[in-house]
Parts: C-alpha cells; sequence; structure tokens
C-alpha cells in the first residue's frame, strides 16, 4: 500500500474573489485550451496547471500508474490567503475545503482530506477547523510562516489547543518564502526559500517551545524538513554557545525533538533520504511527491525503492507511518 501525504488540489473553476471583496490580489483561473488553465493573480501569470490539478478521476488514472493507492490532498498554498481580510479568508477557506471534501466524499477509499483555515484570525480558524472535523478532515494545512509572523506567536496558541483536541494532523508547507524579493531570477524563492522557509518553522516551534506546550499535536513537514536536516547541528551548536539568544523561550537541547515529528520523503536525493530517516527515525518518514507539480517526484516513491531497506521498513515509509499520523486505520481503504 502507498499513501502520498503531499499532493495539491484546486476546484476547477473559482469565484473572482476579487471582484466581490473589492480589492485585489487573489487567484482566479482562465481555461485558455482544454485539460489545462491558467492561474492568474489579478493580471499576473503564476503558473499553468492541468486537468490532473482538479479532476479527481484523472488523478485516480495516474495514481494507478504510479501505484499510489491514496494521496492526501491539501490545497495549494498560494490560497492561502492569509495576507486577505480574514473573514474573505474564510470564505475562500469554505469554498476550498468543501471541494476537498465532495472529492473524499466520492472516492474515500482514494483520497484524504486536509482543510486550508484563516490563521490570521485564529477564532475563525478554529471555527472552520471545527467545522472541517464534522466533515471528515483528518488535518489541516498551514503555512511556514503568516503573514511573516513565525509559528511560535501566541496568537496562534488556540489554532494548535484546538488541533490537539480534536486530533487533527498539522502539516507545513512553505510559502510567502523569504527573501523573494532579492533573489527573483533563477526561481531561487522554490529551489532556496522554500527548504529554508521549512527550517524557519520548525526551528520557531521548537524554541519558541510550541512541542512542549502541545506535546500530542502531530505535525509533519513537507519537502524532507527542507533544509532543517542539513542544519540541525548548526542549530545545537547555536543552542550550546548561545543560550542567551536562543534558549530564552524553551532550554531544551533542539536535538532532543529529533524524531518528535514527521516529513515527507520528498528530498530528490537518494543518499540525503537515508541521511533523514537515520536522523528522525524510520518511524517518521511519509511517502510524499507534491503531485501534481514540475518540482514534485514523477514517480511517487521511487526514491524510497532505491532505498536498502526491507519490507518491514518500506511498509512504514509507505502508508504506516502516514496512518499514524493522520490517526486513520489501514481498514478504511481496503476493498471489499
Amino acid at each position: 500500500m502507498r499513501i502520498d501525504i503531499h499532493t495539491h488540489i484546486i476546484p476547477e473553476q473559482l469565484p473572482r474573489w476579487s471582484e466581490k471583496f473589492g480589492y485585489s490580489g487573489f487567484i482566479h483561473l482562465e481555461h485558455h485550451k482544454p485539460c489545462c488553465a491558467r492561474m492568474m493573480k489579478d493580471d499576473e501569470f503564476f503558473r499553468e496547471i492541468q486537468s490532473n490539478c482538479w479532476d479527481p478521476v484523472k488523478r485516480i488514472e495516474e495514481c494507478s500508474s504510479a501505484e499510489v493507492d491514496v494521496q492526501v490532498l491539501s490545497t495549494i498554498p498560494v490560497m492561502f490567503n492569509y495576507w486577505a481580510k480574514a473573514e474573505d479568508c474564510l470564505e475562500i477557506s469554505k469554498f476550498l475545503n468543501d471541494h476537498i471534501a465532495d472529492v473524499v466524499s466520492r472516492y474515500p477509499k482514494k483520497f484524504i482530506g486536509l482543510a486550508t483555515i484563516p490563521m490570521q484570525e485564529a477564532s475563525l480558524a478554529v471555527r472552520e477547523m471545527e467545522r472541517c472535523k464534522k466533515l471528515g478532515f483528518a488535518g489541516v494545512q498551514i503555512g511556514t510562516n503568516i503573514n511573516d509572523l513565525n509559528l511560535n506567536e501566541q496568537r496562534f496558541f488556540p489554532v494548535y489547543q484546538a488541533a490537539m483536541e480534536l486530533n487533527m494532523a498539522l502539516f507545513v508547507h512553505p510559502w510567502n518564502m523569504m527573501g523573494t524579493r532579492q533573489m527573483d531570477k533563477y526561481w531561487l524563492p522554490w529551489l532556496v526559500g522554500m527548504p529554508a522557509e521549512t527550517n524557519r518553522a520548525i526551528c520557531s516551534l521548537i524554541f519558541g517551545g510550541v512541542f512542549e506546550k502541545f506535546p500530542a499535536l502531530r505535525f509533519a513537514f513537507a519537502h524532507g524538513g527542507g533544509s532543517f536536516p542539513g542544519g540541525v547541528g548548526r542549530v545545537a551548536r547555536g543552542f550550546e554557545v548561545r543560550p542567551d539568544l536562543t534558549a530564552i523561550d524553551n532550554d531544551i537541547d533542539p536535538r532532543r525533538y529529533l524524531g518528535h515529528f514527521y516529513v515527507d520523503s520528498l528530498i530528490h536525493d537518494e543518499k540525503f533520504l537515508h541521511y533523514v530517516i537515520e536522523l528522525l527515525g524510520a518511524d517518521k518518514v511519509c511517502l510524499g511527491s507534491d503531485y501534481p507539480f514540475p518540482l514534485g517526484e514523477s514517480k511517487p516513491g521511487e526514491e524510497i525503492e532505491r532505498l536498502q531497506l526491507d519490507n518491514h521498513q518500506k511498509g512504514k515509509l509507505f502508508y504506516q507511518n502516514a496512518l499514524n499520523w493522520l490517526n486513520l486505520d489501514k481498514k478504511r481503504f481496503e476493498l471489499a
């Protein structure tokens, strides 16, 4: 069995929210040819997508070819809209979440849903998370920062408390990448900024004591934890030599949190994936592909297959760790 925890989906049709809300910055779709659409931010081109980004039947066909049994669905991070007015973001979140809920309800053995919530206003975020729990969502996807605020800010604690009480997993995905204006060439925001963003998120949660305050939270981080695994030695050294700067909110060694959270397997480097498994533990790495985007793994699980792992370990990476993170039973996806 293979469960891909990192895939993105969007409805085939989006309202013109800029016209409805009276201000700009929102994504809309231009279906300029069959099975293809341009994601547009006002008049600015953002990305070209194909029908596998919205069509569940197409996704199932491609999953079958790639030997993926189940996809965990989350919105495209540009749709977070944390910068927008909170009530408007809530309306968009509901629209996107209702779409995912509909897809999951039609194909419950093929898809699992992660919600998006208006993180800029905790009370609204909690309300939408509670609604999505009733709709059957297994967790929530959030960004690595919320309008440049780190995830350890106390204003986000009610969201963490609610996620813990609702037993919902959290998937942290980079967006709003730091340094974008300084490195706009060569696709560097995606190549450099994204890994740095995930490192930023993990470190802010560690040093901010969030893992201590909410011990039952089940976090997973995209792209193998970004640059955190490669830089954990530096992080730990900084904790040792400058506790006056690093240990002000949490005096526990950062290395103690290795194995506390999950990451996906999307690393694109066989040796480094092996290192991450050794660093975090074979119980904490889940298959993830970033389907259907080009920076993802074209055949999900191919890197895991190349590793010298026994069948038991591969089973953990391919599906068991995902089930543990999402608190789901394998029987839900077994055919009658």
